[in-house]
Parts: C-alpha cells; sequence; structure tokens
C-alpha cells in the first residue's frame, strides 16, 4: 500500500518478520501516550495520497478516548523497534509479526477481542501473526505480490499462461522482442521477490514442520534455486529499470510483457491497459510443486509495554475488527487491497471482476505468507544465499550448504531466547 514503492519499504514488509530487537541504548526514543489519558497510534508513511488523512479522520471519529495519530516518515523499523523499549511505548502500531515480539514482551496477544470474529480471517492472515496458540495481531490490509502480464502479446506470441518455471523461462525468452523484455523481476534480477516464492513453489519452505531446522536443504529447493538462476540468465529478463519491482512502472511503460509486482498497482494498471491484461501466480517448479502467491501485508498491534492496554485494545477493535466501512475504505480507496475479513472481502465491490477478483481467487488458492519464526537475523544469510545464486552464479548446492549452518545457528539462538 505504497505508491512511493521504496525499496526498504517493501523490503520490511516481504519476507522480513517484523522488527529486529534493539539494544537497550536506543531506549530513549519515544513519542507514545506517556502519563496521559490518550492513545498513541503510529504508521508508517504510507505512499498514497489521502492515507495519512483518511487514518486521522479514522482515529478522530473515535469517541471513548482521543487518540493521536503519529505518522513515521524514514526508517520506521528502527525507529519502532526503539521505541517499544523506551518509556513513551506507542499504544498501537502497525508493523509485521516475528514470535521476537512476543518472546521480548513488546506486543500482547489479542485474542480476546479476536474470539468472535477469528474464523472471519483469513486462516494465513491468523497464522502469520500467531505464536504458540495466541494470535497477537489483528491484520489491516492483504497484499497479494504475482505476475502481471500483457494478454495481447501473449496471444500474438502464440503463448500460453505458464504453468511451470520451464514455460516461464521459455516465454521470458519469446516475448523479449526490440525494446521489450520478456520479464522484470526488479533491480536485483528477483532475489528479493523470489526469495521465498521460489522455495515455496517447489513445494518446500524456508524452515521445517516443527521451525526448528531449515527447510530449504532438500532436492526439491535445490531445484528451485537452479530454475530461478536459470530464469535470472535469460536474455528475455530486464535488468536496467529505473523503479525496483514494487513500482509498475516498468509494465506500464511497456519495457516488459511480464512483472512481478503487487496488488497494490492494479488501478493504475487497469487505467493504461484497460482489459489488456491478466494476473498469474508464480508457476510450480519440479513434480513436488505448486503455483505460489505472496501474501504480504500490514498489521496492528497493542505494545505490552503501553500504559493503556485494554483502552488500546478497545480502540484497535473498534478501528480494524468493529469498523468495517473503514476498513473498506482504507484496502480499497488508496490502491488495491484484500480486506483481511472474509466477509469484507467477498461483498467489496471493487474485488467482484476483472484481473481483482481473479486476484482474491488466486490469492486463495495459492496464498502463502511469512513464517514468525523467519527473522531478520535468519532472513540475512538466506539473502546472501539468494544472492550469490542469482546474481553472481554461484553453484546452488555449495551456496545453499554455506548458508545453511548459519540460518540454523541464527535459529538456535532464537529458540533458546537468546
Amino acid at each position: 500500500m505504497d505508491n512511493s514503492y521504496t525499496p526498504s519499504r517493501r523490503s520490511f514488509l516481504m519476507g522480513a518478520g517484523s522488527l529486529a530487537v534493539v539494544g537497550a541504548t536506543a531506549a530513549a526514543c519515544g513519542g507514545g501516550s506517556g502519563g496521559s489519558n490518550n492513545l498513541s497510534q503510529w504508521y508508517h508513511q504510507y505512499g498514497e495520497k489521502g492515507t495519512e488523512q483518511a487514518a486521522k479522520k479514522y482515529a478522530a471519529s473515535y469517541k471513548k478516548k482521543k487518540v493521536t495519530v503519529q505518522w513515521k516518515p524514514g526508517d520506521y523499523g528502527t525507529a519502532l523497534s526503539a521505541a517499544l523499549l523506551g518509556r513513551n511505548t506507542p499504544d498501537v502500531f502497525e508493523s509485521q509479526f516475528s514470535i521476537q515480539l512476543a518472546t521480548s514482551k513488546q506486543a500482547v496477544p489479542l485474542d480476546d477481542i479476536l474470539a468472535s470474529v477469528k474464523s472471519d480471517f483469513n486462516e494465513i492472515d491468523i497464522a502469520t501473526n500467531s505464536y504458540k496458540g495466541k494470535t497477537y495481531g489483528v491484520r489491516m490490509i492483504s497484499d497479494p505480490q504475482l505476475l502481471y502480464y500483457r494478454k495481447s502479446l501473449f496471444q500474438n506470441a502464440g503463448i500460453q499462461v505458464p504453468t511451470t518455471i520451464e514455460e516461464l523461462i521459455n516465454a521470458t525468452a519469446a516475448l523479449s522482442k526490440g525494446n521489450v523484455k520478456g520479464l522484470y523481476l526488479g533491480k536485483d534480477q528477483g532475489v528479493g521477490a523470489l526469495g521465498l516464492v521460489s522455495i515455496h513453489a517447489a513445494g518446500a519452505a524456508q524452515l521445517n514442520a516443527d521451525n526448528t531446522a531449515p527447510g530449504f536443504t532438500g532436492d526439491d529447493a535445490i531445484e528451485a534455486y537452479t530454475q530461478v538462476q536459470a530464469l535470472s540468465k535469460s536474455k528475455g529478463l530486464l535488468h536496467d529499470y529505473s523503479t525496483d519491482w514494487a513500482d509498475p512502472g516498468a509494465f506500464i511503460n511497456e519495457q516488459c510483457a511480464m512483472q512481478w509486482c503487487g496488488m497494490w498497482a492494479m488501478p493504475q494498471i487497469q487505467a493504461k491497459f484497460k482489459d489488456d491484461f491478466g494476473v498469474m501466480p508464480f508457476p510450480k517448479i519440479g513434480s513436488a510443486g505448486k503455483p505460489v502467491v505472496y501474501t504480504g501485508g500490514w498489521t496492528s498491534f497493542v505494545a505490552a509495554k503501553s500504559k493503556h492496554i485494554d483502552d488500546a485494545k478497545a480502540f484497535l477493535k473498534w478501528l480494524w475488527i468493529d469498523n468495517t466501512a473503514d476498513q473498506e475504505d482504507w484496502c480499497l480507496s488508496y490502491g488495491f487491497h484484500i480486506p483481511p475479513r472474509k466477509s469484507l472481502a467477498a461483498k467489496a465491490t471493487k474485488l467482484q471482476s476483472g484481473a481483482a477478483a481473479e486476484t482474491v481467487k488466486l490469492n486463495g488458492q495459492y496464498g502463502v505468507s511469512d513464517n514468525p519464526y523467519w527473522t531478520p537475523t535468519l532472513v540475512t544469510p538466506y539473502t546472501d544465499m539468494m544472492t550469490n545464486i542469482i546474481r553472481k552464479g554461484n553453484d546452488p548446492k555449495g551456496a545453499v550448504a554455506k548458508a545453511a549452518p548459519l540460518v540454523q545457528t541464527a535459529l538456535n539462538r532464537l529458540l533458546s531466547g537468546k
């Protein structure tokens, strides 16, 4: 949900877990409600016009308490991490969940306010915000990411929508003609966009089923990385563009026939191409594979150090559980996003037809999201591995062998609470 499409914001949103727990030296950063009877609510700086005004309008209409909205530009993750350890912690804040928010006692469970509506939330959105049977956050928006493609270019080339990675590689080459390349995956050739997606497309995951060891070391995973490396080497891949994958500029300006991007960009793409575009999941890799749509999003939390936890929970419930009119406005008036409540998504007029309806369907069929155990300390060696495979052309099996012990060490430390 961001027309500024800053890489730091999108990498924070996709696959980066939640906030890194910072040291006590950062505890001086604050900005919460302090000892007053007011509530403080933090947002990162969204790029869409009107979002700040909308957030403040919602807060102003709450009658039980005065709610002060703080719109935080710049490095939101670092600022929030410091504030959660400080004396003036925000009462309500948005972020992505990792188990560190629970184990470090930075957010409180919200099962009591979710109890009556939990089954109405998308199961992915509940799972990605839960730890040891407790749910810590209420998803505000769901942001599917998938492949956009130009229907007319496919038809002119006699190409069907790819359902396997081999077909995607072939289509990328075949659709590259003149100034139009076949596919754009971002400035890093897919390191960020496909790090999580490719492993799930092969039927595996970053961690094993009980989250105690890396899950990306088997033959299916090696096949995934080998195929993604082959895709990155395709002459049909667009390498150089002024904006990254989260901005639809390369697709809108007809520099590529396909692009990995988010549902947030759909209104701009519709404005340019009308019905001459479609959406598809990332295709399956290998015999055990499956198509994948990555589902990101933002979630609202109550800070454990809030001086007004009950009041903060009541406000969060009012805004993101009870107040469906504002939830629909937030999700669909500033770009396209899926409301996390299934009942609300089902009746949202803007999601009932065309590519928007197809995206909702694909997200329901093939959506995957972040594992709360996949924290920033695990992301770093994994991202280095993907860089070595995609950007440097290193042997996938050797890159995995190098990264797996580093991820295991970080995971052991995480599980031990150190």
